[in-house]
Formats: C-alpha cells, sequence, structure tokens
C-alpha cells in the first residue's frame, strides 16, 4: 500500500501548478518513507516501450544528497574558470540547499537486449528509452509538486557520472540521464510566458 499522503490537488491542477523551482529548503512537508513511495510509485507505473520497464532511480536524502551536489561542485571548480565560478558556486549551492534528490538513469542492458530481440526496431530503443525516463521525470516532479514539494531538473551528466557510480556503487549499465534536487519552496518561481495554444494545438473534427 502505498504511503504517499492523501491527494488534495486533481491531476490538472497538479500539472498546471508544477514548476522550476530553484529557491528551495532542507525542509519537507512529507516523510521519507512518503518520498521513497512516491518515487516508487512513478517508477513502477510509469509506461514504457514494450514495457521494458529500463528506467531507474536512485534517491538521496540528508548526507547523500549534500554529497551529490559537492561532487558537482568540485568536478565543475576543475573546468569552469576561476573568474566565472562564483556564480556556478551560487547555482549548484543552491540545489544543495534542498531537502533531497532523485537520480533518473536508463538501464542500457535492458535496451540493449531489447535490440538484440527485436533487431528491425533497434534503431528506435535508444531514443524510447529517453522518452521512458522523461515520463518517470515528470511523473516524479509532478507528485512532487502536488505533496508541497519543489524541484528543478539539471544534467550534469556525463561530468559526474563515473564519480555518482563509485560513491553509491551504482551498476555500470545504469546511465545517468538527469538530477532532480527538491525540497519546501522558499520563493515563487518567475513568471511562465505561454505561446499561443492554438498555434501548438491543431484539432479536426
Amino acid at each position: 500500500m502505498s504511503n504517499t499522503s492523501t491527494i488534495s490537488k486533481s491531476l490538472i491542477e497538479a500539472i498546471k501548478a508544477r514548476r522550476t523551482y530553484y529557491a528551495i529548503s532542507n525542509q519537507s512537508p512529507i516523510s521519507d518513507d512518503q518520498i521513497i513511495s512516491l518515487v516508487q510509485d512513478a517508477v513502477k507505473y510509469s509506461p514504457s516501450a514494450f514495457n521494458s520497464q529500463s528506467a531507474r532511480t536512485v534517491v538521496l536524502l540528508g548526507e547523500n544528497h549534500a554529497k551529490l551536489w559537492n561532487i558537482v561542485k568540485e568536478t565543475l571548480r576543475k573546468i569552469v574558470p576561476a573568474d566565472q565560478f562564483a556564480s556556478t558556486e551560487q547555482r549548484v549551492d543552491s540545489f544543495k540547499a534542498g531537502y533531497g534528490s532523485v537520480l533518473f538513469f536508463e538501464d542500457t542492458t535492458v535496451v540493449e537486449g531489447l535490440q538484440q530481440q527485436f533487431p528491425s526496431y533497434a534503431d528506435n530503443f535508444p531514443k524510447w528509452s529517453q522518452h521512458s525516463s522523461a515520463i518517470v521525470q515528470y511523473v516524479v516532479w509532478t507528485l512532487l509538486e502536488e505533496q508541497g514539494l519543489g524541484a528543478s531538473l539539471q544534467h550534469y551528466n556525463p561530468l559526474i557520472d563515473e564519480e555518482v557510480k563509485q560513491t553509491w556503487d551504482i551498476p555500470a549499465s545504469w546511465q545517468l540521464i538527469a538530477q532532480m534536487p527538491f525540497g519546501t519552496p522558499t520563493a515563487a518561481p518567475g513568471e511562465k510566458q505561454f505561446q499561443p495554444i492554438d498555434e501548438r494545438v491543431k484539432v479536426f473534427k
């Protein structure tokens, strides 16, 4: 049985409310068990091509969350010019200030197995794998929003891939796709501009 708290928003309201939050705190309105259950449900029930279930995630809380962003900071310190590093450090520290992070991976062994099993679709499976990961990312992001947590999606891979795998003993076949720091929002996101919807959605009936 899921440990997530009672849903307080309709699905469409949660979708509309989901935004990118950079200002987050080391607080959570729900328990660690609820956060873990939320991610587990997202991974379990999100669709994937051929029901491949290639998505993998790692939930980092407490010191493990902080360790991730220290890895990112020290990795970037080696490649960002010193006179430009202050702004980079400030951005990374804003992620570290959060409550936790979700790492999104795809298991390349699953993808390669499908390529061998269905050679006529071989070129498509890596693309479909990315689609699967994107769905899981969006579901987790929206569920976090629904529970009162703000998040953003970051991509410091492949710069941090090897150290992340070594630090948390991640299987070599897991390909890091994205990182999602989250926490209680401490400031509202910026205003979002929308393109005219009738230019983006065509209807024929």
